[in-house]
């Protein structure tokens, strides 16, 4: 091996989901993102697939933010036999602490639920981790502050920058004595309504950028005036407005955007209900990481009681029961699991109601084929048909469009020797490449799952 860092892309490829890329460099192996495959079943099938390295042998992990496709093998890694250190900034800890167990208790549900209504090919279905697993994990945690240098394996430097995509993410950069790479993570946007810009990282000789929206621009318009028009829309047919949110950073953006319709009498005084424990619980983050976000105290305060927090299962049922007009914010994002799952299934098959989508839409998740006009959804083994309005807002997102991303290579102090473009569906990640080559004039490439590569 000598000298050489090695770059082997373990996910993220072709897919938003799965994010995995992990660095060799003179025998030691460090895991930058250990995240979960989402989505379509032939991607989903690769959490239960071995790693390409035993996870005894892996040295440590960073990573750039706590969502699931980022941080969600985690606790698999351990129980296979990881015994290094991961390290996160502090806000990515707290939300870990929040997020990982969460994760495990909808792998247990769903396994459950499996077992109970017998629709599943295993006998019995197993959850990929359980909470248990999730929570063990989290003792091999390490908060770092930002622009602080630490040494996550012998031989490489690694520190984080704010990138701006949600409470403790971070570009990742390392370096050793002879070259060094910047992992981009999720990049957030210029002007988001809540955060703070993304910052301008350090100089790298080679770049891992996302590419989400890579092929993209996010409308113009103001998410304001998109979503009122959807809740006085919904409310004067009587129908209950049903977003699925990631419970962080979505779920907190949508509660501000709620509070500032109330207040400026742009909607009605409704009842607005957050039907997710955990985001209630990442609400609070936001009162102690005041820095990381651009919301005043009596700002962060409005929107932290801007909803009515469901937490038992029994209140979340019940809700199902009720007629409009309400607004109901529940995880998960992508109508892949959770509590919202519950909610299409009451409410999908009546017109009155809207489902609103906030975020991006994984290829092969739920929400991806409502928004493409599918007649019926599959839930728990039944068919649900497809009655209600259903939208997207697209310009919350927390992700930079291609135009943002190139603007955000612009600030790069120098070109790097090589840039590889991940974290896209297939035509996202190629419209990024396209787009660098021609306005920046980089080298690029769109590397494969599982593609090695040296950077000498």
């Amino acid at each position: 091996m000598g000298h050489t860092l090695n770059l082997q892309f373990l996910g993220a490829t072709g897919t938003v989901t799965g994010s995995k890329y992990l660095l060799q460099h003179e025998g030691a192996k460090l895991l930058v993102d250990c995240g979960l495959f989402q989505g379509y079943k032939q991607l989903r099938l690769r959490n239960w697939a071995a790693l390409p390295v035993p996870a005894s042998d892996i040295d440590a992990v960073v990573l750039t933010h706590a969502h699931i496709d980022h941080s969600g093998y985690v606790p698999l890694l351990v129980r296979q036999g990881f015994r290094g250190t991961v390290y996160c900034t502090e806000a990515a800890l707290d939300l870990c602490s929040i997020l990982l167990p969460d994760s495990g208790y909808l792998q247990e549900e769903e396994a459950n639920y499996a077992n109970r209504h017998g629709f599943s090919k295993h006998q019995p279905a197993l959850p990929l981790y359980t909470r248990a697993d999730a929570e063990r994990c989290l003792r091999q945690f390490k908060g770092v502050a930002f622009h602080q240098d630490f040494s996550p394996v012998a031989g490489l430097t690694a520190s984080l920058t704010p990138s701006g995509h949600m409470l403790g993410s971070a570009f990742v950069h390392i370096r050793s004595d002879k070259r060094s790479i910047l992992f981009s993570g999720d990049i957030g946007r210029p002007q988001d309504l809540v955060l703070a810009a993304p910052q301008v990282p350090p100089p790298a000789d080679y770049l891992v950028v996302e590419s989400t929206y890579g092929n993209r621009l996010h409308e113009k318009d103001d998410p304001l005036d998109k979503l009122a028009d959807v809740i006085k829309r919904t409310s004067a047919r009587g129908g209950a407005v049903i977003i699925p949110a990631f419970a962080v950073g979505r779920a907190q953006s949508l509660l501000y955007c709620m509070h500032l319709l109330k207040s400026k009498g742009a909607i009605a005084d409704l009842p607005i209900y957050l039907n997710s424990p955990m985001a209630a619980n990442a609400t609070e983050l936001y009162r102690t990481y005041r820095t990381e976000h651009r919301l005043s105290f009596s700002e962060c305060e409005a929107m932290c009681s801007a909803a009515h927090i469901v937490n038992s299962p029994e209140e979340s049922e019940a809700l199902n029961k009720k007629r409009g007009p309400m607004v109901i914010i529940a995880a998960s994002g992508m109508a892949t699991g959770g509590r919202v799952v519950h909610h299409l299934k009451a409410f999908l098959p009546h017109e009155r109601n809207t489902i609103l989508f906030a975020g991006y839409q994984a290829g092969g998740t739920r929400g991806a084929a409502m928004l493409a006009g599918a007649q019926t959804i599959r839930i728990h083994g039944t068919d649900v048909p497809v009655r209600a309005e259903v939208q997207a807002l697209t310009t919350l997102s927390a992700h930079a469009d291609g135009a943002e991303i190139v603007q955000w290579l612009r600030a790069f102090e120098r070109t790097p020797r090589r840039t590889f473009i991940t974290h896209g569906e297939p035509d996202a990640a190629d419209a990024m490449r396209q787009r660098i080559e021609r306005e920046l004039h980089w080298t690029c490439s769109v590397p494969d799952y599982l593609e090695l590569v040296a950077l000498d």
